[in-house]
């Protein structure tokens, strides 16, 4: 069985340049374009590629593959845009031999893309389950083509992988769906609150508390998701999110007929309703100011309320939300914790406090970045013995602008994330509305049922 991906590379050619000249010193922007360059520096990394012997090539010499590329890009003049791309093929545990994945991964590289591109094919060891990587130039050595991943080139990447592991013997996963994101997958398997775990919690108590399908489905709508129990897949969703979870994709045991067979273990005396808690030491002052579906600028109230609302605060509470719109938020607590400093720092109260921070901030850095243009101008001109004492205030002015870059990230994330805490508090508030009002509607159903 293996897995396959494929994402391009962001960066300019002059970052590759800067690579091949001096490797040990370049310092990639981002993690792709590290990961990237580490799959040419095999030779640093001979744990992982048992001393080179699992690197090849295709269209290219391993020792000089990317200045090859680089010298593609020069001839037909695409030295702008996605500079390569990379990805990976990932083998069960145990299933193949080193000299079976390499062989496997090179079969795979030569057909997708062998017959226009410039690859390098490296299999790494260091991990339990072997897994090939694919680097290669976004550029035909052919005709000058930019290489386009399509639908299409990820279903054939697929079929291919699929097919090659057949011919060698190994198993493939039959019914494959899309996986999460790996921070969302490393997540979940730490327990943390991600979407799909509070389905699962969900769903699980649903099942437990519930006589029949019908229960089931009320149970899950209290809570606030929208249901679909027609047809071979019961699938929810919560309103923000465009697309049903199958609840089957959530636990393989979770069919139609499965869940009927196991509802009630919970539910001895009858079908139990789902409850919503909200914190009981909110300040009176919070609670009453907030106004469900009227915008504010009060930002900083605005998060002190949400911050209730989760059980961040009051410290030391024992209360945790129970909505399923505010528990995957728990995942963010790091950021929405900084957030809540920063603002109590710096005097921050309404989004024009905001604003007028984020001007200042930035008048301060496009000082700093002309003061640091005109010290790089005086480092050319400057002696030998001048140049170290220039170099020396130039990093000092950098770290200036990096520490105001990072409060200016901080400045404009909580202006996105004041829109995003409105959003799902109006949710919240929109669900016990409607449960009020559906409460209400049985009620009268009921009273007009004694009548007759």
């Amino acid at each position: 069985m293996a897995t396959t991906s494929l994402w391009h590379i962001k960066g300019r050619l002059k970052d590759l340049i800067a690579y091949v000249e001096n490797p040990e010193k370049t310092v990639a922007k981002d993690k792709d374009l590290q990961d990237f360059y580490n799959v040419f520096s095999y030779v640093s990394r001979p744990e992982a590629t048992e001393n080179g012997e699992y690197v090849s090539a295709i269209n290219c010499l391993k020792e000089i593959a990317l200045q090859q590329m680089i010298l593609t890009k020069r001839q037909y003049g695409k030295e702008n845009g996605y500079i390569a791309w990379h990805g990976y093929q990932s083998f069960k545990p145990g299933e193949v031999t080193p000299e079976q994945a390499h062989e496997i991964g090179l079969q795979l590289a030569k057909e997708m893309w062998g017959e226009q591109y410039q690859i390098i094919v490296t299999t790494h060891l260091d991990k339990d389950h072997l897994h090939n990587h694919f680097c290669f130039n976004s550029v035909s050595f052919l005709d000058g083509r930019k290489y386009n991943y399509s639908k299409t080139e990820q279903r054939k990447l697929r079929e291919a992988s699929d097919r090659i592991c057949r011919e060698h013997g190994l198993s493939v996963i039959e019914k494959p769906h899309k996986a999460p994101s790996r921070q969302v997958w490393l997540d979940e398997k730490s327990g943390r609150p991600t979407r799909y775990n509070v389905y699962r919690e969900d769903v699980k108590e649903a099942i437990n508390f519930s006589r029949r399908p019908y229960y089931m489905e009320e149970y899950l709508r209290r809570k606030g998701y929208i249901t679909d129990f027609t047809g071979k897949h019961w699938k929810i969703r919560l309103p923000q999110y465009e697309h049903f979870t199958m609840l089957d994709t959530l636990d393989e045991r979770w069919t139609p007929e499965h869940i009927q067979r196991t509802m009630g273990a919970y539910a001895s005396f009858g079908n139990r309703r789902a409850a919503i808690t909200y914190p009981p030491q909110m300040p009176k002052s919070l609670r009453d100011w907030f106004k469900p579906f009227q915008k504010t600028s009060h930002i900083y109230r605005l998060y002190l309320h949400y911050c209730y609302l989760l059980g961040v605060l009051p410290k030391k509470t024992t209360y945790r939300p129970t909505s399923p719109y505010l528990k995957e938020e728990l995942r963010k607590l790091d950021e929405l914790s900084n957030q809540v400093r920063y603002m109590s720092k710096y005097g921050i109260e309404t989004l024009e406090d905001l604003y007028a921070d984020r001007e200042k901030l930035q008048g301060e850095m496009d000082k700093l970045t002309a003061y640091r243009t005109k010290l790089q101008n005086k480092i050319r001109r400057a002696l030998p013995a001048e140049k170290k004492i220039l170099r020396e205030e130039k990093a000092k002015v950098t770290e200036q602008i990096t520490s105001l870059r990072k409060r200016l990230k901080l400045n404009k994330g909580i202006e996105d994330r004041s829109v995003k805490i409105q959003e799902k508090t109006d949710l919240l508030y929109a669900n016990e509305y409607r449960a009020k009002e559906e409460q209400q509607h049985k009620k009268s159903q009921r009273k007009e049922r004694d009548a007759r």
